[in-house]
């Protein structure tokens, strides 16, 4: 079927948009089955390409005269919201929506604010266990064309779709989930009305045989349930047993239930957290839609020990435990990582301002029993000067983890947790949140 791919794409002319791990990724796909097709590569940084057949461009203008190619296959993290050219936008394509146009009843979608890429790993283990063929793709770090060669009709794509991925696409993955929408990568989409909608796009061009799944009680994602009129078939996730509703999946004495039936019992897991359970909610969903052996799916969910960097145990030393939570870019899911671990003394927290409101995160803060906030730049700086003038409780600015990790070990009290969870992304002074996760994991160790 990737053979349509090439079909596509082989009397057109192309522009690659960004030149990262997926726009590496797209090139190398192209040369594989068309090697004297003529490219144009764009991006702001250099680039190191002697192929004869392909034209870089770079700099600041690299975005200039977009209008002259057919396609512009854009890699996501590169943002247009400065572009208004209908004419510009209407080219711009992925390889998320290739894949789609041809492999749309095989991809299981899962975007949403916070959970992503724990709920696409368990439900890859889950579908793994009962199924020969399945991939896990996209925003957690495998591109999908990386393996396109290797699917077949009956493989089963679980496919993470960021916001960026979303943005342009104009078809909608067979399975689509929804976890949740919050405020977040307003740098990049400018509005949260734009973000939003970039999300919802994973619904949008659904048709009444696919199926839709989202948190009912998630505010931002319901009011826009209720607003549009999405074609599929719709599973609702509320997190209570308020009320009973067809393909409403909920707790009731804390199993998950669909339409009366139990899907699954919630015993002893390592996964833990009421924000997992919610997430467990969709993946034993999407197992009951599959038609799953749903035992054996419990059964891996309650071995499922969850990300690197998400709520990650490092270790005890000094009778301090340590947890690395680097993953968490948004307050909410550093909110949780407090919730479930509990016994927080010490929180080290803040990095690049992406015009997030922290109004709830700073009340959260104030009330929590956290004793000692070290504040890192950029919002943690901002906030430690509010909590500074607001509590009694103890503010350390630093500049760096070196410094952080001293005061934790320092002011964090015995038999207490140190949680390391920033509430921002990472890129401000790190290459992304697994860097600042490595550096963060290897001061506990070495001590």
């Amino acid at each position: 079927m990737y053979r349509k791919i090439i079909n596509k794409l082989k009397d057109k002319k192309i522009a690659i948009l960004g030149f990262g791990r997926e726009g590496k990724s797209t090139y190398k796909f192209i040369r594989k089955y068309l090697p004297e097709k003529e490219l144009t590569i764009l991006d702001i940084n250099e680039i190191n390409i002697t192929d004869q057949y392909t034209n870089v461009i770079t700099g600041k203008t690299y975005l200039k005269n977009l209008d002259i190619y057919d396609f512009i296959i854009k890699t996501p993290g590169i943002s247009l919201k400065d572009i208004k050219d209908s004419n510009i936008l209407n080219k711009i394509t992925s390889q998320l929506e290739l894949l789609l146009e041809v492999y749309k009843d095989n991809v299981i979608g899962i975007t949403g604010t916070k959970g992503k890429s724990t709920t696409s790993s368990l439900l890859y283990e889950v579908i793994k266990k009962q199924k020969e063929s399945v991939y896990l793709l996209g925003n957690i770090g495998t591109p999908v064309f990386d393996n396109i060669e290797e699917y077949n009709k009956d493989t089963i794509l679980v496919v993470e779709m960021s916001s960026h991925q979303l943005e342009y696409i104009k078809v909608s993955p067979h399975i689509a989930i929804i976890l949740n929408l919050f405020e977040d990568h307003l740098d990049h989409a400018g509005t949260l009305e734009h973000y939003h909608a970039n999300k919802m796009n994973i619904f949008k061009y659904q048709t009444k045989k696919d199926y839709s799944l989202y948190a009912e009680d998630n505010f931002y994602l319901n009011e826009r349930i209720n607003s549009y009129n999405y074609q599929g078939i719709k599973y609702s996730i509320r997190f209570d047993d308020k009320y009973p509703k067809k393909n409403g999946v909920q707790i009731h004495d804390k199993n998950i239930i669909l339409n009366d039936e139990t899907l699954y019992e919630d015993k002893d897991r390592f996964l833990k957290g009421e924000h997992n359970l919610k997430n467990i909610m969709f993946v034993v969903t999407v197992a009951k839609i599959l038609g799953l052996d749903l035992e054996q799916a419990s059964q891996i969910i309650y071995k499922f020990k969850g990300l690197k960097y998400r709520m990650e145990y490092i270790g005890t030393y000094d009778n301090i435990s340590y947890y690395n939570d680097t993953i968490a870019t948004i307050p909410e899911a550093t909110i949780n990582a407090i919730k479930t671990i509990k016994n927080v003394d010490t929180l080290i927290f803040g990095g690049m301002d992406r015009k997030i409101d922290y109004k709830d995160f700073i009340l959260f803060l104030k009330a929590s029993s956290i004793n000692n906030f070290i504040c890192m730049p950029s919002t943690g700086t901002k906030i430690g000067k509010i909590l500074e003038r607001e509590t009694k409780k103890n503010i350390y600015f630093v500049d760096n983890l070196e410094d952080a990790y001293k005061i934790s070990k320092e002011k964090t009290e015995k038999d207490k947790s140190c949680l390391l969870s920033p509430a921002a992304s990472s890129y401000e002074y790190f290459k992304n949140f697994e860097e600042k996760g490595k550096i963060f994991e290897r001061l506990v160790k070495k001590g």
